[in-house]
């Protein structure tokens, strides 16, 4: 498997941008979560509360910090989050475990209901009906980027940034592959915004990797590989 393909989701990246158009048009009022409030102009503007506006500059310049100490060294920041009290599994067939639940390797969130069951039985944490955010990885090498894009979302989710709790990850796992966003007319408004929170966390991890890889790569080379390989995989 080709290394963008594995990277940071880039050609979905394309599509949450297009998923965040519409759930723009479906919002229409106001709505509060643990750091966020969604506010509604008349052109369907949304500007997010101070507080996650200062988490997210935290988040970003943590990681530049850390990622830049390390050299991206996927095991040191495998260290990294083990340190900071999140649990990480290596599985072999990682990938085609985590499938059966619409799961994809690297972070995982919190879930609920059979599917975090499901998982708790895999990983050795219990019998429960809620399982905590873990890092589930199959075993052998990893691929730089990816777990770069993956350690921007933990990274997140551990300072608290919204989009993360068991619902909202559900609603952006089944729309980010329904064709149109068909089916936001039956959403509520709480889970438009924690939809759009998901989205956000996922756009921001995807910006952040391509900047680093450009950096490294080449901002041409980059953007010539997503072009060419990055539909590959959908």
């Amino acid at each position: 498997m080709n290394i963008l393909k594995k990277i940071i989701y880039l050609l979905l990246s394309f599509r949450e941008k297009q998923l965040s158009k519409n759930l723009d048009k479906h919002l229409k009022s106001s709505s509060s979560n643990k750091t966020s409030k969604t506010i509604i102009s008349s052109n369907d503007t949304i500007s997010l509360t101070a507080e996650t506006q200062k988490n997210k500059e935290i988040v970003l310049n943590s990681v530049k910090e850390i990622v830049s100490g390390v050299k991206n060294n996927p095991y040191m920041l495998i260290e990294y989050i083990k340190t900071h009290g999140t649990k990480v599994v290596k599985l072999q067939n990682a990938d085609k475990i985590l499938a059966v639940i619409g799961e994809d390797e690297g972070l995982v969130s919190e879930l609920e209901g059979i599917e975090a069951f499901y998982i708790n039985i895999f990983t050795d944490s219990g019998f429960s009906f809620k399982s905590k955010p873990m890092f589930i990885l199959r075993e052998g090498e990893i691929e730089p980027y990816y777990m770069l894009h993956q350690f921007y979302k933990w990274f997140s989710l551990y300072k608290g940034l919204p989009g993360f709790d068991a619902h909202s990850q559900k609603l952006f796992k089944k729309y980010l592959n329904s064709p149109d966003a068909a089916g936001l007319e039956n959403l509520t408004l709480d889970e438009m915004t924690g939809l759009k929170e998901a989205i956000g966390r996922d756009n921001e991890a995807i910006d952040f990797t391509i900047e680093y890889a450009s950096s490294i790569d080449g901002s041409k080379n980059v953007l010539n590989k997503i072009k060419r390989e990055g539909s590959a995989g959908i």
